[in-house]
């Protein structure tokens, strides 16, 4: 079985559409810079922002069941008692990876979405790792 690594690169070469839950506009955020970064490296970022009809351009969704495009990896910045009910949602747009950002731990949504067959990364930077 590939070690995490293989698993990630694999993944984050293949990925095209990452959803982005909680995409602020403001620059100094993490997902904003995470999100730039992204577009940068050719991926398509989708923002998921209720607050906003668009954040980089781009049009934002009120939540993920909103999305209607295939959704390769839903990257969450949210704190770790908003991410399951995420989760709950990301699940029903079937992914290949659920993944949590900095900081952000919730082993119910991991174990939720592992059941599903869905890859999980907690507490990582999908910029520092790719």
């Amino acid at each position: 079985m590939a070690n995490t690594d293989e698993i990630k690169k694999e993944l984050l070469s293949q990925a095209h559409t990452i959803a982005i839950v909680g995409l602020s506009p403001d620059r100094e955020k993490a997902s904003n810079i995470v999100a730039n970064y992204l577009m940068a490296n050719n991926y398509r970022v989708v923002p998921v922002n209720p607050g906003h009809e668009e954040v980089l351009g781009l049009r934002s969704y009120p939540s993920l069941r909103d999305i209607t495009d295939k959704v390769d990896i839903v990257d969450i910045f949210m704190r770790s008692e908003k991410v399951l009910p995420i989760v709950i949602e990301a699940v029903t747009l079937k992914p290949r990876a659920i993944w949590l950002q900095l900081g952000i731990i919730d082993n119910e949504a991991r174990d939720l979405a592992e059941s599903n067959n869905i890859l999980v990364f907690m507490d990582q930077c999908i910029k520092q790792e790719h």
